[in-house]
């Protein structure tokens, strides 16, 4: 199958975790015997970041060498050749960073015969925060919606932004994220992921800095957009701020402490409930024990308790972190469930069997799904 993917960067994830997902996906697809050509703009604000970090060319070399099957193509928007770009494609995808003139661009061209079948994704929270930038989108012609949770997938089917709609949600490439054994354990505590523009600064302070403080833990953040106040916090609350971490290099983060938190923006606690985000896979995938601040596990992707734990206020993200600290036992015994869970479950591979099941749900056939079972087939 030929396939044609447009996104924001897959080259680079600064302050970007759409790519975490999608480099997976494409990996997986293409080691499936699938033609994934991927476009970005090329004046991509994520990638113009990366670059004016320290190192950031190198990093980007690294990216490619760590994702040798994701060869993005950067285009210019207003250059972009459509009737080229999607010669001979069997299946489009949209993400929803996209421009809404691309999006509606790509719709025209679905309704005016394009005998490829065009999906839009959205992995973000504006379906609820902010419905009026989703509402610039237009989705008629397109063949449906890849949702990353259910609430979004409800939301598209009962505006009618979208005919049809599938729940897709993210999940760990575990090509990448899995335990480093033999890597030097260096701190207690580990936590990857950017402030968050207000989303969650109080939950930070509850569930992170407080008890990081209280238990006298030693502990380090990655990430970025902190402002001079959420640094001063983290100094004042011994915790130690490392910036910028791409993401290729986080499972050795998470190698090097004994435990991570994972706490949630508000808009995923309080109107999308079932989505988790990214780093809760990743988090799992590599084996370190975690515990999260309160979110609601509505579409039963996890076991709490058994897969991570889960802390209702701060008072008891301290016992819970106490608590795994003192008992290495109780560490492996949780960090082994979570882990189980999503190579059983939430892996891209996963994700791409499902995406596969749509497109023959759209009249693909299994030949074109599944090329190298084809190939075994042939005589």
């Amino acid at each position: 199958m030929r396939i044609v993917l447009f996104c924001h960067s897959l080259l680079s994830d600064w302050n970007h975790g759409n790519a975490h997902f999608l480099r997976g996906v494409v990996t997986e697809l293409t080691l499936r015997g699938h033609e994934v050509r991927v476009l970005e703009p090329e004046d991509a604000w994520s990638l113009r970041n990366l670059l004016a970090e320290p190192g950031g060319a190198a990093v980007l070399e690294e990216v490619r060498g760590v994702y040798p099957a994701v060869r993005p193509e950067r285009y210019a928007p207003d250059a972009l050749d459509l009737d080229r770009v999607l010669d001979g494609a069997h299946l489009v995808i949209v993400h929803e960073w996209s421009p809404p003139e691309l999006v509606r661009r790509l719709g025209e061209r679905r309704r005016a015969g394009g005998s490829f079948r065009l999906l839009f994704h959205d992995t973000h929270h504006r379906g609820v925060s902010a419905r009026e930038e989703m509402a610039r989108y237009e989705l008629t012609h397109y063949d449906g919606v890849l949702a990353f949770g259910d609430v979004i997938r409800r939301i598209y089917l009962e505006q009618g932004q979208a005919a049809r709609a599938w729940t897709w949600h993210e999940a760990a490439d575990t090509r990448v994220f899995h335990p480093l054994p033999h890597t030097e354990v260096e701190r207690d505590l580990v936590w990857v992921g950017n402030w968050g523009d207000d989303e969650r600064t109080a939950e930070l302070h509850e569930f992170l800095l407080e008890p990081v403080e209280a238990l006298g833990l030693k502990a380090r953040v990655h990430g970025v957009r902190y402002p001079d106040a959420a640094r001063e916090a983290l100094a004042a609350s011994g915790i130690e701020y490392a910036g910028w971490l791409p993401n290729h290099r986080v499972p050795q983060a998470f190698a090097q402490a004994r435990v991570t938190v994972h706490v949630p923006r508000r808009p995923y606690t309080q109107a999308l409930p079932g989505i988790p985000t990214i780093r809760p896979f990743e988090a799992l995938a590599c084996g370190i024990p975690l515990v999260s601040a309160p979110w609601s596990d509505a579409e039963g992707l996890f076991t709490p308790g058994r897969d991570f734990l889960v802390a209702a206020n701060g008072e008891e993200m301290r016992r819970h972190l106490r608590a795994l600290l003192a008992d290495e036992g109780l560490r492996r015994e949780l960090a082994e469930h979570g882990r189980r869970t999503v190579l059983a479950r939430h892996t891209c591979g996963h994700r791409v069997e499902e995406l596969l099941r749509i497109c023959q749900s759209l009249g693909m056939s299994a030949s074109q799904c599944h090329p190298l079972a084809r190939e075994r087939l042939s005589p």
